[in-house]
C-alpha cells in the first residue's frame, strides 16, 4: 500500500507485461518453482550468469531450455564429462589444405544462452577455458580474440549428492556465476498438477506451444532500465556492510569479492523493477544476498563439520548489520 504513494518516475510498465507474458509461458510447462524461475529473470536482466543446483528431476534443464525458447536467440547445449577438452569448448583452430592456412572453427560457446549440463563432472582444464568467456565475452585463440554476439548468457546445473566423477569448480569460476539458485522438490499439490498435466501432453508437445516473448534488442533496452533504476546512499553503504562482514568473519575462510557487491547491487535493482517500483528497497537487498553470497564464501572446515551452511551464515550477518529505513 505504501508503495503506490511514491509518483512512478521511471516506466516500466512494458517491462512488467513481458515479465508477466515470460511466467505465463513458462507455467505451460512448469509447474511451481517460481523462485528460480524469477532469478532467471533477474540473471538475465542483469547480465549475469546463473548456477543452478538441485537433484535431478526438479527441472533445472528444462527451466533453462525454456527460457532460451522464450527468446529469440540462439541456444547450445553442452553436456559436460571429465574427457571434455577445451577445444570441444570454445573451438580450434583447423587447418585448410587448400590454401595451406590455419581456420577457426568455432565450438558451442559460440551462441547466446549456453546451458551446462553437470557443471562439475569436467576437469580443471576444462573449466578454465570458461574463465575469459563468461568474464569478457570473448574466447582467445592461438593469440587471435573472437568475440561473442549479443546476449551471452551461461545457465549451468550441478547435482549436490552425487559425487563420484565430479570435480570442485575453481573459486575464481564460482565468483563469475552471479547467483547460485538451489531448487528444491515440488510440494505435494505441485506434484499431483505436474501428473494432471503430463497425462494428457508430452513435454515435447508442451515446449512446443511456447510463444517467444524477448528479442536481443528488448534485453538491451530493459537492462539499461533496470540501471536507471534508484538506489539511496544508505543502501549502497548496507551492501558494502554485508559483503565487508564476510571477509571479518571468523566462521569463514574467504569471503566475498568486489564482485559480489556488484552483484546484490544489480540484483537488488532488478528485484525491485520485476514488483513493479522503480526504487530499491532494504528488502530487495536482503531477499538477494544468500543467492550472490552462497558460492562465493569458503567456510572454516570447523563449521563445515558442524553442519554449519553458507547460507546460515549469510543470514546471521544479516541480522548482525542494521537494516537502513
Amino acid at each position: 500500500m505504501e508503495e503506490n504513494l511514491f509518483e512512478q518516475r521511471i516506466d516500466l510498465s512494458r517491462l512488467n507485461k513481458a515479465l508477466l507474458d515470460i511466467r505465463e509461458e513458462i507455467g505451460k510447462v512448469i509447474i511451481g518453482q517460481h523462485d528460480m524461475v524469477d532469478l532467471l529473470l533477474i540473471g538475465l536482466l542483469c547480465d549475469g550468469h546463473i548456477l543452478i543446483e538441485g537433484v535431478p528431476g526438479v527441472a533445472k534443464t528444462l527451466t533453462a531450455k525454456l527460457m532460451a525458447r522464450i527468446i529469440d536467440v540462439d541456444f547450445s547445449r553442452l553436456q559436460f564429462t571429465p574427457d571434455l577438452m577445451p577445444s570441444d569448448v570454445i573451438g580450434t583452430s583447423v587447418f585448410n589444405p587448400k590454401d595451406g592456412n590455419f581456420s577457426f572453427k568455432a565450438g558451442p560457446v559460440f551462441s547466446n544462452i549456453i546451458l551446462i549440463d553437470e557443471i562439475n563432472r569436467a576437469p580443471a582444464k576444462t573449466q578454465a577455458a570458461l574463465f575469459e568467456v563468461m568474464e569478457e565475452r570473448q574466447v582467445t585463440v592461438d593469440g587471435i580474440t573472437h568475440l561473442i554476439r549479443f546476449p551471452f548468457i551461461v545457465l549451468a546445473t550441478q547435482n549436490p549428492i552425487e559425487q563420484e566423477g565430479t570435480y570442485r569448480l575453481p573459486e575464481a569460476q564460482l565468483d563469475r556465476f552471479l547467483f547460485k539458485i538451489e531448487v528444491n522438490y515440488p510440494t505435494l499439490e505441485e506434484e499431483i498438477a505436474i501428473l494432471d498435466r503430463q497425462q494428457g501432453k508430452t513435454q515435447m508437445q508442451m515446449l512446443e506451444e511456447v510463444q517467444k516473448i524477448l528479442t536481443p534488442l528488448d534485453i538491451q533496452q530493459y537492462r539499461s532500465l533496470i540501471q536507471s533504476v534508484i538506489i539511496e546512499p544508505k543502501l549502497v553503504v548496507f551492501i558494502a556492510k554485508i559483503v565487508h562482514e564476510t571477509r571479518n568473519n571468523p566462521s569463514l575462510y574467504l569471503g566475498a569479492s568486489p564482485r559480489a557487491s556488484l552483484a546484490i547491487l544489480r540484483s537488488a535493482k532488478a528485484n525491485a523493477a520485476l514488483k513493479g517500483r522503480d526504487f530499491v528497497s532494504p528488502e530487495d537487498i536482503v531477499e538477494m544476498a544468500p543467492h550472490v553470497l552462497r558460492h562465493r564464501m569458503i567456510l572454516t572446515p570447523e563449521k563445515e563439520m558442524e553442519g554449519i551452511t553458507a547460507d546460515n551464515l549469510v543470514n546471521n550477518i544479516l541480522r548482525l548489520i542494521e537494516v537502513p529505513r
